[in-house]
C-alpha cells in the first residue's frame, strides 16, 4: 500500500496517532546508525558511499513500487538546487560519521541535533524570517545544553585529550551542512521529499565512487552492516519519516525528533557500555526543551 493510499484510509482522529508511531519508528531506526557504523568498521567515506548506494537502490525500488518515479523529472533550476542540497547532505553524513568515531555515538548524535538552530539562523540571514525573543532564548539554552552534553564544560574532560572535542567539532560542522540542505531544499520548489532524498543518494554515489576503488573495499563481514545504512537508515527510515511528518503538527514533529538521539544514547549505553553522566543528561534535557520551545514559532 502506498503512503497516499494509507493516508486516505485513515480517519482524521487516527492520523496523529499513526503519524507519531511512524515518526517514532523512524527515530528508533536512525538511532541505531552509530552501532551499524561501529560494527562495519569502515572509513567514514566508505560508509557514506555504501549508504548512498544502497539508499539509492532502496528509494528507487520504493518509487517504482508506488509509481512515483516521475517525481525525479525536475526543471533545471530546481534540479540544481536539489543537487546542491544533496552535496551538502553527503558532506553532513561524512562529518557526522567521523564525529561518531571521535566523540562516541551518544555525544555526537545529541550534538548534531543542534541543527534546528542553524536552520533558524539561515532563515533570518537568507530567507527573511523573523525570530522571536523566545526562540532566541531557546537557542541560548540549547547552546548551554550542548556544552553540558559534550562534556566540554567539565574540567575532567578538558584534560582527557582532544578526541571528544574534535568529534564535537565535526558533529557541529555536520549540523551546519544540514542547515544548508534546508536552504537549498526550500529553493528546490516542486521537488518532493522522496525526490530530494533520491537525488542526494545519487550525488553521493557518483561523487564518492572513486573512494573504495582507490582505498580498498571493506571486508566481507562489513557489507551487511553497510547495506543496512542504506536500506534501513535511508530507504526505510526516510519512508517512515516522511509518512509520519505529513500527519503531525510542527510542534509534535519537533518533540518526536528527539526519539533519534535518545535511542542513540540508550543503545550506546546498553550495547557499548558508554553511559552519559548526570550533567550530560541535564544538557540533553535542556536541548530537548529548547527545541520544543523554538518550534512553536515567533510571537
Amino acid at each position: 500500500m502506498s503512503t497516499a493510499t494509507a493516508a486516505s484510509a485513515l480517519s482524521p482522529p487516527a492520523r496523529p496517532q499513526q503519524g507519531a508511531l511512524l515518526l517514532g519508528s523512524a527515530g528508533v531506526l536512525l538511532g541505531s546508525i552509530g552501532l551499524f557504523l561501529e560494527r562495519a568498521g569502515a572509513h567514514p567515506l566508505t560508509a557514506v558511499w555504501f549508504r548512498c548506494l544502497f539508499g539509492l537502490l532502496a528509494l528507487s525500488a520504493w518509487m517504482l513500487a508506488t509509481r512515483r518515479a516521475g517525481e525525479l523529472r525536475l526543471p533545471a533550476r530546481t534540479l540544481a538546487a536539489a543537487l546542491a542540497a544533496g552535496a551538502l547532505m553527503v558532506a553532513s553524513w561524512a562529518l557526522f560519521f567521523a564525529g561518531l568515531a571521535s566523540a562516541g555515538i551518544g555525544v555526537a548524535t545529541v550534538v548534531v541535533h543542534v541543527q534546528p538552530f542553524w536552520v533558524m539562523v539561515i532563515g533570518v540571514l537568507f530567507l527573511g524570517e523573523r525570530v522571536s525573543m523566545r526562540q532566541g532564548l531557546a537557542a541560548a539554552v540549547a547552546l548551554l545544553g550542548l556544552a553540558l552534553v559534550s562534556g566540554l564544560a567539565s574540567p575532567g574532560e578538558a584534560t582527557a585529550g582532544g578526541g571528544t572535542a574534535f568529534g564535537v567539532v565535526l558533529s557541529l560542522a555536520s549540523s551546519v551542512c544540514y542547515a544548508g540542505v534546508v536552504l537549498f531544499a526550500r529553493r528546490a520548489q516542486g521537488a518532493g521529499p522522496l525526490a530530494l532524498a533520491w537525488w542526494q543518494c545519487a550525488v553521493g554515489t557518483l561523487a564518492l565512487a572513486w573512494w573504495p576503488v582507490a582505498n580498498g573495499w571493506p571486508a566481507a563481514a562489513a557489507w551487511g552492516w553497510l547495506a543496512g545504512l542504506g536500506v534501513v537508515h535511508t530507504g526505510l527510515a526516510y519512508v517512515l519519516w516522511y509518512a509520519g511528518v505529513v500527519r503531525l503538527p510542527a510542534g509534535r514533529v519537533a518533540t518526536l525528533q528527539f526519539v533519534y538521539p535518545a535511542t542513540a544514547v540508550l543503545l550506546d549505553a546498553l550495547v557499548c557500555g558508554r553511559w552519559l553522566d548526570g550533567v550530560q543528561w541535564a544538557g540533553m534535557a535542556l536541548m530537548a526543551a529548547a527545541l520544543l520551545a523554538a518550534s512553536r514559532g515567533p510571537r
